[in-house]
């Protein structure tokens, strides 16, 4: 194949053509030209690593219309259009062969692959008409490690362009190293046709599909970040597929540096948690320092210990809530002049203003926010959404994009590209009745049957009915594009290849259990608590009480910790309220958990055997001690 010959397109610069030449890589070539070919641009440009290309980005973004300039320098804001506000599950496919769609389980939507790539490039035929494409390429991991991949990204949106930016390190160098190889993965975005108020028009027309063949995502006709923005869930599900074929585990884990009270060690802590969870706000607890809040890869080095990366350089985040008293170090990153894109709040006078910003903050009655695209200007007591209820002046899933070099309490080991060494791993769930707020698993095998068991309540401000339990495995449910079976055997045989005595130990935690008048016993920064607790046992500073769902705090040690800390007491009767097993309710989840498991195909034979352990162990206690919840002292 001539290069030249295929670069032979009117809307490419003799600079930009040069910029892709230099990478001398057949493939990207051969993507790139076929894309505008389709997409049918006025314009594209070739965007590499240099503060000139970067810096043309932000300016873009601004000159389109998609981000708005804000008082504080640095700040801008993007809309995204009223029904845009989400990832679009019901529109997010897994490209699968004719006939193998059975193999897939519930989980994962699937549609055939030869029907839905005739489909979606369908409505991309001529979708970027008028616009400028940006050609841009990233890195996966730190650079120049064994941990990165490689990601080319085609998008019109200098928005997604932009925030891609500030979320991941730049890759064109990395493209360069690669000397021709097709190894990589690639995501062609287009927003669609623009509406007047610069958001996308043709949403019925919105797909988002994954090509596992190809790694490779096609998305179109959408702007929220979760179906834009190739590199961050898209990738995910890419990067699953190709760990479970490769030996590593590709995970939606935070990773933090956990440092007892006298600061004299330090423990790397992963953790999986489900949204609303207490995900985020673990990874930032304070007098830690952090990694990365969303995604690690982790595969086992020569010495045969485990090393994770966070894949990103920064945090897309809801910002619902972010106050000065629960995320200060956030909170004052929000307000200081940096480079921030805001989404979906309410912007007035320049400034951007959330739900739970603080109680200090007095919120204005008019302004632009999410909603203006559909009603113009917001003004307090608007009410037109499509139930006639009353919009709010920042959405729930409004959100911030920072870099985390921007964060006073980044770790050093951020680029690392070895990666860090997982001391331990912490599976975290949503329950009000029945799981302690933390535990130590027995062994890798029996840590994988917890974090196979996640489940999460829903609350009411989220869907309208509290209290219904989604399973959610691995905290990884929505991003899994292989069969259940086949994911979950993935982590039983990565346990396996770790050198005995060098496996991460693995914890469970539940922020959420209420006493019977419905309070919840913890108070939001106890979980600093259990985080000094398990760094205290991998680094076997402490015994713990052994029962049947794992190893338990004693309650001298709390005491301990929540005086040095907090200088608070903490009763002897919460204690027992908290860490009694409630072996009935355990038991309930287990029957939950394997009906859910004999619906699917394949689940591995270690999964029900720990389930199976597990209940032979609570059916053990109960008859030992004959009642159905155990105080921890009878341990």
């Amino acid at each position: 194949m001539d290069i030249k010959d295929c670069l032979d397109h009117s809307c490419l610069s003799d600079v930009d053509k040069e910029k892709l030449i230099a990478l001398n890589n057949p493939k990207v070539i051969k993507i790139i030209d076929e894309y505008i070919g389709l997409c049918k641009p006025a314009e594209a440009r070739v965007i590499d690593d240099s503060p000139e290309d970067l810096d043309y980005i932000r300016k873009l973004a601004i000159h389109n219309g998609e981000e708005i300039e804000l008082a504080l320098d640095g700040h801008t804001v993007h809309f995204d259009g009223y029904h845009d506000q989400a990832r679009d599950k019901e529109h997010t496919c897994l490209l699968v062969p004719r006939g193998e769609q059975h193999k897939y389980g519930k989980h994962i939507n699937t549609i055939n692959r030869d029907e839905g790539l005739k489909e979606i490039l369908e409505i991309m035929d001529g979708c970027m008409k008028d616009k400028t494409v940006l050609i841009r390429f990233y890195s996966l991991g730190p650079n120049n490690s064994k941990f990165c991949i490689p990601a080319l990204q085609i998008t019109d949106s200098a928005y997604v362009a932009h925030s891609e930016d500030i979320l991941y390190r730049q890759g064109y160098e990395e493209f360069e190293r690669l000397n021709g190889s097709e190894d990589f993965f690639y995501f062609v975005h287009s927003a669609g046709e623009l509406t007047d108020k610069k958001v996308s028009k043709n949403i019925e027309k919105r797909r988002i599909y994954i090509d596992l063949q190809e790694n490779r995502v096609l998305s179109v006709n959408n702007q929220y970040a979760g179906n834009s923005l190739g590199l961050k869930k898209l990738a995910l599900r890419l990067a699953i597929n190709r760990a479970i074929n490769e030996n590593w585990l590709a995970e939606h884990m935070f990773i933090s540096a956990v440092y007892p009270l006298d600061k004299s060690r330090k423990s790397y802590f992963l953790g999986a948690f489900p949204s609303a969870c207490g995900k985020t706000s673990t990874a930032m607890v304070p007098g830690n320092t952090i990694v990365g809040d969303d995604i690690a890869y982790l595969r086992i080095n020569e010495e045969g210990e485990v090393k994770a990366v966070n894949i990103e350089n920064g945090i897309f985040g809801i910002i619902k809530d972010v106050g000065p008293r629960d995320d200060p170090v956030i909170y004052k990153t929000l307000q200081s002049p940096n480079e921030t894109i805001f989404s979906n709040v309410l912007i007035s006078d320049g400034k951007p203003y959330w739900t739970g910003m603080g109680k200090q903050i007095e919120i204005p009655d008019r302004g632009i926010n999410w909603a203006s695209s559909k009603v113009g200007e917001w003004f307090k007591g608007f009410c037109c959404d499509d139930e006639g209820n009353e919009i709010k002046f920042s959405h729930p899933n409004s959100r911030y994009t920072i870099k985390l070099e921007e964060l006073d309490n980044v770790d050093e080991a951020l680029h690392n590209p070895d990666g860090v060494k997982a001391a331990a791993i912490i599976y975290g769930g949503r329950d009000s009745d029945i799981s302690v707020p933390v535990y130590e698993t027995f062994n890798w095998n029996h840590g994988v049957f917890v974090g196979s068991s996640i489940e999460s309540e829903t609350t009411a401000a989220t869907l309208g009915k509290a209290g219904v339990r989604k399973h959610q495995p691995m905290a990884n449910l929505d991003f899994i594009v292989v069969p259940l079976g086949e994911y979950l055997q993935a982590h039983f045989d990565f346990g396996k290849r770790i050198v005995e005595g060098k496996q991460p130990v693995i914890f469970s935690t539940n922020y959420f259990l209420k006493d019977e008048n419905g309070k919840y016993f913890d108070e939001i920064l106890d979980k600093k608590i259990w985080l000094l607790w398990a760094e205290m046992r991998v680094s076997g500073i402490c015994d713990a009480i052994k029962t049947p769902i794992g190893h338990i705090p004693k309650y001298e040690d709390l005491v301990s910790l929540f005086k040095e800390e907090f200088n608070h007491h903490y009763e002897k009767s919460r204690y027992i309220s908290e860490f009694s097993v409630r072996i009935h309710k355990f038991l309930e989840k287990i029957d939950r958990i394997e009906a859910i498991y004999k619906e699917e195909e394949n689940i591995p034979e270690e999964l029900f055997n720990e389930l199976d352990n597990q209940r032979k162990r609570l059916l053990k206690a109960r008859e030992k001690y004959e009642t159905d919840v155990i105080s921890p002292f009878n341990f």
